[in-house]
């Protein structure tokens, strides 16, 4: 879940500072090294944060940050995703499902926004 007020986590330890939310284009996304991880943080056009691993299963490469974000209505939910620049596969940025293939799964990371930082933890469960 992102939070975009208040303050950090009751456990800083389990977050890495990525940087700050306004430094993330609306309907962008940056890449960032988080314990050794490649990931790929999101804005959506109404400051919803989300964080999925950067590497594309797909495609084979790095490159989820460079995709388009949008969104698409799935059993009549809103469902925001991002899609791989390289074959545009969608993914959930909530879950890292994609949405045209359910079998591939990218990893989605839990983030924050506290006093204007983006702070990515660690890796959500499945769902």
């Amino acid at each position: 879940m992102t939070h975009l007020a208040g303050s950090a986590p009751a456990d800083m330890t389990t977050y890495t500072a990525v940087c700050r939310l306004e430094d993330i284009d609306r309907e962008s996304g940056v890449a960032a090294l988080v314990d050794g991880s490649a990931v790929a943080v999101f804005r959506t056009y109404d400051d919803q944060v989300f964080a999925l691993s950067n590497y594309d299963p797909f495609g084979l490469a790095s490159v989820l940050s460079r995709g388009i974000i949008g969104t698409r209505t799935l059993a009549e939910e809103t469902v925001p995703f991002v899609a791989s620049p390289l074959h545009k596969q969608a993914f959930d940025l909530r879950t890292g499902r994609c949405l045209d293939d359910a079998s591939v799964v990218v990893p989605a990371y839990d983030v924050v926004v506290a006093d204007g930082v983006v702070l990515v933890g660690g890796v959500k469960e499945s769902r």
